[in-house]
């Protein structure tokens, strides 16, 4: 299928400047062009309420429809950014955008980026957040019954391999998970990072250079590195899955759909047509962004 027309012209953009190399970039840069792209994602959502909380040392902001003083369903959101960028600044939109048409409140933990901060860093900070807000839900005002975990790319490797670490520990579960085209293999096993791996903006290079420098010398197939691989799924809640199909994480992403469904995970799955890594943030371009987020929002109203 063709990419959407607006998708198609981000893309023709990329390959007219020589498909510049997210390798040749410092940290800084990386992170000064994803705060730029922001601009992409759409007229700001403002029927919101925005307050920022410092809890246990988990730093969190919490989007909530205006006027609500009921305990509501909650959303635990991971922002994606290959480890090393991203922040509560580049998905503002989104967030706000779901809080408002899922009625909702949308809870962002912030993690430590590496490389200042490398493996296991992210992940414990996750697994943290989405504890403290468990623990708090009462002065947050949620119904900790109704707690959805979700996250994009990078965020939706932390939040599989968080609601992975709950199971274990035994203590709580989330109600659901929401993948987000998530990273998952550190390996690149799969076609599409050959395949989609090159013109579509957030190229092979990009994604696997933020391995390189969150994981260092870490076994690229270590369980909570590499989740797609695990064989432990058994006993999750619901997930659903998002695929992008000019993604290079496309094929891995249907693959955990695969892995989840034989290991006796209740799973759905949907590859959107036209677009690529990143399109959730595309809202001010493309009409798939503008319903994935419609089609997120009813999910987490409906956990």
């Amino acid at each position: 299928m063709a990419l959407e027309k607006g998708i198609a012209s981000l893309v023709s953009d990329f390959i007219a400047a020589g498909r510049p190399s997210a390798r040749a970039k410092s940290i800084d840069e990386r992170r000064a062009s994803y705060i730029a792209s922001t601009v992409l994602a759409g007229e700001t959502e403002t029927r919101v309420q925005v307050a920022d909380t410092t809890l246990d040392g988990i730093t969190l902001r919490v989007f909530s429809p205006l006027d609500a003083s009921e305990s509501l369903p909650a959303l635990i959101y991971y922002h994606g950014g290959c480890f090393i960028s991203g922040g509560f600044a580049t998905h503002d939109n989104q967030l706000r955008q779901l809080a408002y048409y899922s009625g909702c409140r949308v809870i962002a933990v912030q993690y430590r980026l590496a490389p200042e901060h490398p493996w296991p860093a992210a992940h414990d900070d996750a697994q943290k957040g989405a504890d403290v807000v468990w623990k708090n839900a009462e002065a947050l005002n949620i119904n900790r019954e109704k707690i959805t975990l979700a996250g994009d790319s990078a965020g939706g490797h932390l939040a599989l391999v968080t609601a992975l670490r709950l199971k274990a520990a035994g203590n709580w579960l989330p109600a659901q998970l929401i993948l987000i085209y998530p990273m998952l293999d550190a390996t690149a096993y799969f076609d599409s990072y050959t395949f989609n791996g090159i013109d579509y903006v957030i190229t092979r290079d990009a994604l696997l250079s933020g391995y390189d420098m969150y994981l260092g010398d870490t076994d690229r197939l270590q369980a909570d590195v590499s989740p797609l691989w695990r064989d432990d799924f058994k006993g999750l809640p619901p997930v659903h899955i998002i695929t992008a199909e000019f993604d290079p994480l496309c094929d891995e992403g249907e693959a955990l759909y695969k892995h989840m469904t034989e290991q006796g995970v209740t799973c759905t799955g949907v590859r959107y047509q036209g677009v690529i890594h990143g399109f959730f943030q595309l809202a001010g371009i493309s009409q798939a962004a503008k319903d994935v987020i419609r089609d997120v929002a009813a999910r987490v109203a409906r956990a």
